[in-house]
């Protein structure tokens, strides 16, 4: 059995803000590789998470997002 661990926006933006510190720009690259290879292999709930993170990691490269504020979803 695998327990379920709930992410707010929050916690979504921080690991978005963590990738961007850790790998820089290369990070949107990461993350949409990572996409590619959940999708290929049928992880649909895997591809979906990352597929928010790079929408996050896109609006922090564009300074549309900043990670250090909270987040607020409509």
């Amino acid at each position: 059995m695998h327990a379920t661990t709930l992410l707010t926006a929050d916690d979504m933006c921080r690991i978005a803000a963590d990738l961007v510190d850790e790998h820089g720009t290369g990070a949107r690259d990461y993350a949409r590789r990572a996409v590619l290879c959940f999708e290929a292999e049928g992880a649909r709930d895997r591809a979906q998470f990352w597929l928010a993170l790079c929408a996050l990691l896109d609006d922090i490269a564009e300074n549309r997002l900043d990670p250090l504020c909270p987040v607020t979803l409509n």
